[in-house]
């Protein structure tokens, strides 16, 4: 199942009753959704037009059309798969041979990437890239698995220079969002969305006047409603959530894409400290003996 579809099923049981239904129409008849108008839709499900922009609020879409026009993408998407018979997501199986796991470990991770690519917004990311651009310091928060993803953005932003903290500590992360400044920003990872440390710290960061920015998978979560701008990965990773791993290489996508995306806005002040940091490396490592 395609991205969005995918949260809808997900998510449905954290909707009202009319939002409920809404979410049950477009999973029975999503290529019939196209073709119809706001009020059309409304009639359909026994509820107003207000509340079908209601329910597109609540999966980040920016209204009616944006979610016919998500719709209209996954539908041709599913049907181009369904022709390749792509296989969807591969789960870890017992007494499996390792060739079947080296194939099945590309195909989740190129689906992971595929999928992730599908639910970027390039407003969304010009905004977090020109913020993260212009913050005096950047807070990275993320505890687990997105706490790894959280330290390989934080040494990629030191060497282009910088000002960054990345604490795995909940306690740290919520001290250094207190410290925090309306020239500032914060990133907040999690892929439920839902992980209570993170939320907190950047709850906190928010109330310091810092600019906030999250990275959940794509769902209705309560850290992408609180972030200024959410961003989304692959939400599609069933089963094998036991190793965080097709999770982890869709939000790694997305900070390999904010920090290309921030060297290119600013290539004459970050590439030269880039390649600076690299040729010292090398060279101290030269002189020092290693290896």
């Amino acid at each position: 199942m395609a991205p969005l579809l995918y949260a809808l099923a997900k998510d449905k049981d954290k909707l009202s009753h009319q939002e409920r239904r809404i979410a049950d129409y477009i999973l029975l008849a999503p290529a019939e959704v196209i073709h119809m108008g706001i009020k059309d839709l409304a009639e359909h499900c026994g509820t107003s037009p207000a509340t079908v922009t209601r329910f597109c609020k609540v999966f980040h879409l920016k209204g009616y059309p944006d979610l016919k026009v998500k719709l209209s993408a996954e539908i041709a998407h599913t049907d181009m798969q369904e022709r390749n018979l792509t296989a969807s997501y591969q789960d870890i199986v017992a007494g499996n041979p390792l060739s079947k796991i080296v194939e099945a470990m590309e195909a989740n991770h190129l689906a992971s990437i595929r999928d992730t690519t599908s639910l970027l917004n390039m407003d969304t990311l010009a905004r977090a890239i020109q913020l993260l651009c212009s913050a005096q310091r950047i807070d990275l928060y993320g505890v687990a698995t997105s706490s790894i993803v959280a330290q390989d953005f934080y040494q990629k932003l030191i060497r282009i220079g910088k000002n960054c903290t990345a604490f795995a500590d909940s306690h740290m992360q919520i001290t250094s969002a207190t410290t925090l400044s309306s020239h500032d920003v914060a990133i907040g990872i999690s892929y439920s969305g839902e992980t209570l440390e993170t939320i907190n710290a950047l709850a906190c960061a928010k109330d310091s006047g810092a600019a906030t920015i999250s990275l959940t998978s794509y769902s209705s979560n309560a850290l992408a409603t609180m972030a200024d701008i959410p961003l989304f990965s692959s939400s599609l990773e069933e089963g094998m959530r036991r190793g965080d791993m097709a999770s982890r290489i869709a939000q790694l996508h997305i900070i390999d894409i904010l920090f290309m995306g921030m060297n290119s806005e600013q290539f004459g002040q970050y590439v030269p400290k880039l390649e600076q940091s690299y040729h010292n490396v090398k060279n101290y490592r030269k002189t020092r003996g290693g290896q």
